[in-house]
């Protein structure tokens, strides 16, 4: 496409048409003066153009509502009349449509004249490449995902935002489209290893999302093949040409320790330097608490609060204190008051707000706050004063808030105490944990108390409590993975848990019954393709969820509390958890889902989190009688879902880079596992005591064609009808660790069992019933299915076959699809281990198929 040079008027116009008729402009010039004429009244916005700039333009709207109205792509000039556009007005009127332009809003055409999108069937939406050099546009319209061939990922990178236009279907039958423009360059900057090819130096991205490898340019930092660099991107990439990058920073080798977390920083462009304004606005803050910062505050130093967190954690948001209040409780849950130091527009504020969140990696954090806020002037430290807020409730033997109220107040922590001694003082009562709490143990008691009324009112309110493990490594000298340990849950931290599941309940409900906007922390219930996938997943066990078509989480606690006893209980619980939506923040207060409520904010960690610190702003400015501003709501949670997602992610691959280091000498060993997840191309499996995940690729299950089943969670062999479902017990063996990818391969070496099989008839029962007949066997009689006579036991020898060719790790099930008899019934003689199933839910076999199979066998023999 041309692009426009910077010229106040149309360049594609000759210079005598656009000032043709000086006496016209000096005439238009002359009413403006005298006010807006009735073309520019007729604008919908021109009272909110009005407000904001002093001789406004037409509004982005109005002018979309004259190309529609126009019906055809118009010109600069054409535009400029229809829309009463002076002449002193020109060029800013030429910023607007070139922002528009830049926006996905209108383009240009080859005439240089401007349409509008929509009219020309072209869709807006954002690019999401694929490491194998395809990709996809999502839509900004929320549409089905259109497909991006190689030949047009050539002239765009992952992120870039686009217009294309639909051009036919792919071979599967999606829309293909053809990028017509590209509205925004997403890359700046990238991360990637030195590659040196031929003598022409290249970096490969560290984000396999970028197909591309970039071109080195002259004039940067030298490099050394292998090194880990950033490049700044000289040129994009087009149709022609690779994308031109120029060394800006070398980072070091691949394997020296925290070269990961260096990695993930700039390829999931985390802020990880604070501004030099946020520096200097730091250094300015005070050391401790003054006396003029107790003004308008509540002085309860005098009760004994503590903070109870885990074993190295170094920013103490929240301290508790409970005692008895008639028959009921007095908690008091008090709160790092961050916004006292960080002031709304501050440079403070603007990088918590780009951050949105603290960044724990292992060894290492990225905090939303510096140092000096987040480990010393707003960490509850113990035996220091300290600016808080507090919600202060009154909960009944019920577990029923009473009342609550917030203020905001001084407060001194008295012990800095973790889950595990308090666990031992309450629960195992050690000597030594006794010793150190000391006079403290009767709060604590009350607290413990407490938690048991909120667990049972948690019950009765119906919360999901899924049961899950984590993990925490244990790293050597080194800086790497000495092993990995189960992080075990004890009540100390559930207890925690319920004082603040309490204080952020009472924060929503301060804010929604005084009508002040806020961010919610929002979790929707399932979507009704999930839920109908979920139930058709239970059905094959005879189990159903409660609700219909609106499901409560009370349902799905009743179904979780009904089969915590089952041998299979986990399986069932990932499904129940995978079909639910993430949380996100809105200002729009659609309820908790998870946790049953119907109000639910984020106020107890505005040290890490910044939905917490506008919480907290927006409740001193209610307790003032005024209203907290910030800006677009919509906009700002989206930003903090973003940056949570992002923390995620970036956490995820630095977790996944370590564990592959740490299993890069174990190649060839042998594991027992589960599988974790089943996706169309394999099986992942997660290894027992390790707590690490790898691929079993589809080629490694055997020798037939392997269908993907999303609702059963399971892959089904085409002819021997093997199959591999999520939970299943497995044996691997590690066959390869990529370092570069970060990825883990096993082979399958023994498997399936399962903890449990379907029970009831299920729709599969009754299509086999009714094709028996056809089949010369009654429906009562059905077959018995390859998958009960296959074997499961895989040799190590190498082989091809199934689906890719070549792939290592020969089965017996390949050996015996070449022999096996044509009856089934035969192919239930096969000398080999079969999948477990339950004696009572196998039918049983007349006594002639039982002969002829015999009959045939020995045959076969002979």
């Amino acid at each position: 496409m041309t692009t426009r040079p910077k010229k106040s008027v149309n360049p594609s116009a000759p210079a005598a048409e656009v000032s043709k008729s000086p006496t016209r402009s000096r005439a238009k010039s002359k009413a403006r003066a005298a006010g807006p004429s009735a073309i520019r009244q007729a604008d919908p916005f021109f009272e909110r153009e009005s407000l904001k700039y002093e001789l406004p333009l037409p509004s982005r709207e109005y002018i979309e509502q004259v190309l529609a109205e126009q019906g055809v792509p118009m010109t600069f000039e054409a535009l400029a009349t229809a829309l009463d556009i002076t002449e002193q007005e020109l060029e800013h009127f030429d910023r607007r449509l070139r922002a528009m332009q830049r926006d996905g809003q209108l383009i240009r055409n080859r005439r240089d004249a401007y349409l509008l999108p929509d009219k020309a069937d072209l869709i807006r939406g954002k690019v999401e490449g694929h490491v194998d050099g395809f990709g996809f546009l999502r839509r900004d319209d929320g549409g089905a995902d259109i497909f991006l061939g190689p030949k047009e990922m050539r002239e765009v990178l992952h992120g870039d935002r686009v217009i294309v236009r639909i051009a036919g279907q792919d071979r599967r039958g999606r829309p293909e489209g053809k990028i017509v423009e590209v509205l925004e360059r997403a890359n700046t900057r990238v991360v990637g290893r030195v590659l040196v090819e031929h003598g022409v130096t290249l970096v490969v991205p560290e984000n396999r999302r970028l197909a591309q490898d970039i071109l080195v340019a002259p004039g940067g930092k030298k490099t050394l093949p292998g090194q880990i660099v950033t490049v700044e991107l000289v040129e994009q990439p087009t149709k022609f040409a690779q994308p031109i990058g120029r060394v800006v920073e070398v980072l070091g080798n691949y394997a020296d320790p925290g070269m990961e977390i260096e990695i993930a920083l700039r390829k999931h462009e985390l802020p990880y330097e604070f501004s030099a304004e946020t520096k200097l606005e730091t250094r300015k803050l005070p050391v401790k608490v003054r006396k003029k910062d107790w003004v308008g505050r509540e002085d309860i130093t005098g009760l004994p609060l503590v903070t109870i967190d885990g074993e190295t954690a170094r920013d103490f948001d929240d301290a508790v204190y409970c005692e008895r209040q008639g028959r009921g409780f007095r908690l008091i849950v008090a709160i790092a008051d961050v916004s006292h130091y960080v002031a709304p527009g501050s440079a403070l504020d603007k990088d918590a707000y780009d951050r949105g969140n603290s960044v724990y990696f292992p060894r290492r954090v990225i905090p939303m706050l510096p140092e000096k806020l987040s480990n010393g002037l707003c960490s509850l430290n113990p035996q220091v004063e300290r600016l808080c807020m507090v919600a202060d409730m009154s909960i009944s033997m019920t577990g029923a808030i009473k009342a609550y109220r917030f203020y905001p107040a001084v407060m001194f922590s008295h012990a800095r105490l973790t889950y595990t001694k308090v666990a031992a003082a309450l629960y195992d009562s050690e000597a030594s944990a006794l010793e150190e709490v000391g006079e403290l143990l009767p709060h604590l008691q009350n607290l413990d108390k407490l938690f048991r009324v909120l667990l049972k009112a948690r019950a009765k309110r119906g919360a999901i409590d899924f049961e899950t493990t984590e993990t925490r490594m244990i790293f050597d000298d080194k800086g790497k993975i000495e092993r990995i340990v189960p992080e075990t849950r004890n009540d100390a931290h559930r207890l925690i848990e319920e004082c603040m599941l309490a204080a952020n309940v009472c924060a929503s409900d301060f804010l929604q019954t005084r009508a002040h906007p806020a961010l919610y922390r929002v979790h929707e219930g399932p979507t009704p393709e999930k839920l109908e996938k979920l139930r058709g997943f239970l059905t094959e066990f005879g189990l159903g969820i409660g609700g219909g078509e609106e499901p409560h989480a009370k349902d799905y606690a009743a179904l979780l509390d009904k089969v915590k006893d089952r041998p299979d209980a986990q399986l069932l619980q990932t499904v129940m958890l995978r079909s639910l939506r993430q949380a996100v923040y809105s200002p729009d207060n659609v309820g908790h889902f998870g946790l049953a409520y119907e109000a639910y904010s984020h106020f107890t960690s505005p040290i890490r989190r910044y939905p917490d610190l506008l919480v907290h702003r927006a409740i001193k400015a209610v307790l003032a009688s005024e209203q907290y501003q910030p800006g677009d709501w919509d906009e700002i949670g989206l930003h903090c879902s973003m940056t949570e997602r992002r923390a995620d992610d970036a956490t995820r691959d630095v977790v996944a880079w370590l564990k592959c280091y740490y299993m890069q000498d174990r190649v060839g060993e042998e594991f027992a596992g589960s599988v974790s997840a089943v996706v169309p191309f394999g099986l992942f499996v997660a290894l027992d005591d390790i707590f690490i995940e790898g691929l079993v690729h589809i080629s490694d299950l055997g020798s037939d064609y392997f269908h993907f089943d999303e609702t059963r969670h399971e892959l089904v062999g085409e002819r021997t009808n093997v199959r591999y479902r999520l939970s299943d017990r497995v044996r691997v063996q590690l066959v390869r660790v990529d370092l570069e990818t970060n990825k883990i391969d096993f082979r399958l070496i023994e498997g399936t069992s399962r903890p449990t099989e379907r029970s009831g008839k299920t729709a599969r029962d009754r299509d086999a019933a009714a094709e028996a007949p056809r089949r010369g066997r009654t429906a009562r009689e059905p077959a018995p299915t390859p998958v009960e006579s296959a074997p499961v036991r895989r040799t190590t020898r190498g082989a091809s076959g199934g689906q890719g060719a070549g792939a290592p790790g020969a089965t017996a099930v390949r050996g015996a699809a070449r022999t096996a008899p044509k009856s089934a019934k035969a192919g239930a003689k096969m000398t080999a281990k079969p999948v477990a199933r339950p004696a009572a839910k196998r039918p049983s076999k007349p006594k002639a198929a039982k002969a002829a199979a015999t009959s045939k066998k020995g045959k076969r023999r002979g």
